[in-house]
């Protein structure tokens, strides 16, 4: 098909729009009667011309260039995988990259054995094996590869986080330029980048002929003589090494390399060649005119990383494009294929069983401690002066744990999905982003704001999801992909202003890495009462719980108004994800581990497994609570990143059994 007249009248507009603003922030910085000068021979003497020289012309250079670079790395990734939602952020590739690099930064001397570059490209190599392989066996299921990158991106951001708290001021200016920033100082960036995007442009042209027979039936490709898994492996091998690249030089720049080869499909470039030369072709544009943008807002609103922008920009325009994507026909499963136990009968037996074993782990937690003489077992007078200090965050850590547990189960169970947890619809997120920014509005100290900041937060991703998602009749997968883009903009923001230095972030640090050092007897309380008043309306939703996993035609035949049950429910696991998280911060997989353990102890119903999975939620948090106390004494580990170290594997080890 040609090129419809909208492409040709698009992509001129995008190149007239970027270079006036070009030509337009250029002049505010020298006169253009200096340009040529400026570029040729730049007077040392003279500032302008040497910020002309060697930092706009090469940020202005270096945004082609890594637009280009998503533009093309995108494509590889929906080509071979023949998934849309593709690309190195969705993925998680540019995550581990990002991980690598952090790594060599942080530590100095390993930079002079593993060379930053190698170190990118040593991460998301990594992550890159580690979610392809989980999809491998699949066929590489679109919604199995986009599950497995969002959670191996949340384990890298947990590590990143982890490592933050310890070094905030090393890694201060790594905040800002991880988010995707294009500051330049010279032109070394730009020398390092060109050959990377050169050969990669050469090599997938190269492979042009296999990567067209990829687009079609793997049968019908063998058929036709293509070694189907060498040719993608290969395929995969080059978009993973741009990709590495690419963030070397310039950062996590999300939603470029998704939406390109989109638009290019979308403006009538049908055929592999011509979306081949118009992804880059676009990618290079948008990253120009959003820089560009960001160049024109800096000097109005202050400094902001182009990533940043392509997030807030890119997260509506992905919630935009989910009405337009086809739903699967069938419902999802909810079965892992794993040899589960007959139904527990005596449920009332097994819960009472599990809340005494749930009470001898709070009274070992709060008996059992470490001091500097060793092992100390507290009792009389030392329990009763110890009591004040780890009661109130034993008590949190037990009511965020159990309504993490019941959330994950009615998520599940809502979606029809195995694999999905609070964290995966962004309502975590959304409550973080939430109290960040509150931080930043209210002066002096603000955390008495918490709850409503988070509250607020929470209640805006939630609405957001339903607008996105309940045009195609809450779908679990448009679901899960808002909960995806949501996700993507507030990380990037929060990590935004993690790089502004302000002082109030060392303390929301440490809160969204879990920890519940800081929780005081009547936040504790607070969280306590909420937790009980959330979970006495679980049993009202049991017949609702009961038949959504059979899918929306079952539900409709049995009477269910699937619209609003399915709302309901929402609102239900987003009062409880929120307020575990205005506790405990963003970073736990409970509401994932939970369902799945009660569900592989025998309790497969929908009122008993949210019963064994409160008291196996309350159970994993205070156990993370106490082991974060214990391993690294005097040193705290947060109970929630503690919780995702042992979470995310659990995740892939499960997606790897579906």
């Amino acid at each position: 098909m040609r090129p419809s007249g909208l492409s040709l009248l698009l992509l001129p507009l995008l190149f007239i729009a970027a270079l006036a603003l070009t030509l337009f922030n250029l002049q505010q910085h020298l006169p253009v009667t200096r340009w040529l000068n400026a570029l040729s021979s730049p007077d040392s003497n003279h500032i302008e011309q040497m910020v002309f020289h060697y930092s706009l012309l090469p940020r202005l250079t270096l945004s082609l260039l890594v637009g280009a670079g998503l533009g093309l790395a995108g494509l590889l990734f929906q080509q071979v995988l023949r998934n849309p939602l593709a690309e190195p952020a969705t993925l998680g590739v540019a995550s581990g990259a990002q991980l690598g690099l952090t790594v060599v930064t942080l530590w100095g001397a390993a930079a002079n054995v593993v060379p930053q570059p190698l170190a990118a490209l040593i991460g998301a190599v990594l992550v890159g094996v580690i979610v392809f392989g989980v999809a491998w066996g699949k066929r590489l299921s679109p919604v199995t590869l986009i599950l497995a990158g969002l959670v191996v991106s949340l384990y890298c951001g947990a590590v990143n986080q982890i490592v933050a708290i310890f070094n905030h001021d090393q890694l201060q200016n790594m905040f800002l330029w991880s988010s995707g920033s294009l500051n330049q100082m010279d032109w070394s960036r730009v020398a390092f980048l060109w050959p990377y995007l050169l050969c990669g442009l050469l090599l997938t042209l190269l492979l042009l002929r296999p990567m067209t027979l990829m687009g079609l039936d793997d049968g019908v490709a063998k058929n036709l003589g293509l070694a189907i898994s060498l040719a993608r492996i290969a395929t995969l091998a080059l978009a993973i090494v741009l990709s590495a690249a690419l963030v070397n030089a310039a950062g996590i720049i999300g939603f470029v390399g998704l939406f390109s080869p989109l638009l290019a499909r979308m403006l009538g470039f049908r055929r592999l060649f011509g979306r081949l030369m118009a992804a880059p072709l676009i990618g290079a544009l948008l990253l120009w005119l959003a820089d560009q943008s960001v160049l024109w807002l800096t000097g109005r609103i202050g400094e902001i990383s182009t990533g940043t922008v392509t997030a807030v920009i890119g997260a509506p325009l992905l919630l935009w494009l989910l009405p337009r994507l086809r739903s699967a026909a069938q419902p999802p499963a909810l079965d892992l294929g794993d040899k589960v136990p007959d139904e527990r009968q005596r449920v009332l037996w097994w819960a009472l069983l599990g809340g005494g074993i749930l009470l001898l782990l709070i009274a070992a937690a709060l008996s059992v401690g470490r001091s500097a003489d060793g092992w100390v077992w507290a009792s009389g007078e030392l329990w009763q002066q110890l009591l004040p200090w780890r009661g109130p965050r034993l008590v949190a850590a037990l009511a965020t744990g159990m309504m993490l547990g019941v959330a994950g189960c009615v998520v599940q169970r809502l979606t029809g999905n195995p694999m999905a947890s609070p964290e995966v619809l962004g309502i975590s997120s959304g409550a973080a982003f939430g109290v960040v920014i509150m931080l930043f509005i209210v002066p002096g100290d603000a955390f008495g704001w918490l709850l409503p900041a988070g509250s607020l937060g929470a209640a805006l991703t939630l609405l957001i999801i339903s607008v996105a998602a309940g045009r195609g009749g809450f779908s679990p997968e448009r679901m899960l992909l808002a909960g995806m883009a949501l996700s993507t903009a507030f990380t990037t923001l929060m990590m935004l202003l993690l790089a502004s230095g302000d002082p109030r972030m060392r303390g929301i640090m440490a809160w969204m890495s879990g920890s519940t050092y800081p929780v005081e007897a009547l936040q504790a309380q607070r969280t306590l009462v909420i937790a009980l008043l959330l979970l006495a309306v679980v049993p009202l939703c049991r017949r609702w719980l009961t038949i959504l996993p059979l899918g929306g035609v079952t539900a409709r035949a049995v009477g269910m108004a699937l619209t609003p049950s399915r709302l309901a429910l929402l609102l239900l696991a987003a009062g409880l994800t929120a307020a575990a998280t205005l506790t405990i911060g963003p970073l736990s997989f409970v509401g994932l581990m939970a369902p799945h353990m009660a569900r592989m102890l025998g309790f497969r119903r929908a009122l008993p497994q949210q019963v064994m999975a409160a008291l196996l939620g309350g159970g994993l948090m205070v156990m993370a609570d106490w082991c974060g106390r214990m391993l690294s004494f005097p040193d705290q580990i947060p109970a929630g990143l503690l919780a995702t170290f042992i979470g995310a594997p659990y995740f892939i080890y499960l997606l790897r059994k579906v």
